[in-house]
């Protein structure tokens, strides 16, 4: 499947959306960093939500991330603008329910789709985990998909979520997220400059 440009969705006035993956894989974190960048650095409104399932570490969690312009007056999403899942569990749990025009991100090593539920639909696949795993740590793999859904939505903008980034990770991981947060980038750069060239 070709690869659409980019959405350019940092230039709504209101956006929403579902991360989701499984306890460890740090979803949380990603939601509050997408938060952080849209409200310190951006200069924007956000909430974040998060849901567990009963397991602390293995079953699908999800945050949800709302990004405004103006005031939000409720702070769960109504119909996601883009779905991330980086677990099949998630992906069940979470993603198949979404409004038919949601974008759907997902990690293509750990979520395998219902293509008939797919079809006609608007999906984006990663190899988030393995290009953490190419930096010699895959627990940054959660940093390396929020490089992607920058680099694929603009959301929130690279230079606000890389500020945010160094300012929310663990000190001394501050070099090693950032290359994994300017890794996924790079991998959306790359598949729509690709898409570009075969769809002048």
């Amino acid at each position: 499947m070709a690869q659409r440009v980019p959405l350019e969705l940092g230039q709504r006035e209101r956006t929403e959306i579902k991360l989701g993956g499984f306890g460890g894989q740090g979803i949380i974190l990603a939601g509050m960093i997408l938060g952080r960048a849209a409200t310190v650095y951006a200069k924007r409104n956000a909430v974040m939500s998060q849901s567990f399932g009963p397991e602390s570490r293995g079953g699908a969690c999800m945050a949800e991330i709302i990004i405004a312009d103006g005031e939000i007056a409720y702070p769960r999403p109504m119909a996601a603008d883009v779905v991330v899942m980086m677990s099949q569990e998630a992906y069940g749990t979470y993603a198949r329910s979404r409004p038919q025009h949601s974008l759907l991100i997902v990690d293509e090593d750990l979520v395998k789709l219902d293509e008939e539920l797919e079809k006609g639909r608007q999906v984006l696949k990663v190899p988030a985990t393995r290009l953490a795993e190419g930096l010699g740590r895959r627990m940054v793999a959660n940093i390396a998909m929020l490089g992607f859904l920058c680099g694929s939505t603009n959301v929130v903008s690279v230079a606000a979520t890389r500020e945010a980034v160094m300012t929310s990770v663990p000190k001394g991981t501050e070099e090693l997220n950032l290359k994994a947060f300017d890794a996924g980038h790079e991998h959306a750069r790359k598949i729509f400059s690709e898409a570009k060239g075969d769809n002048p």
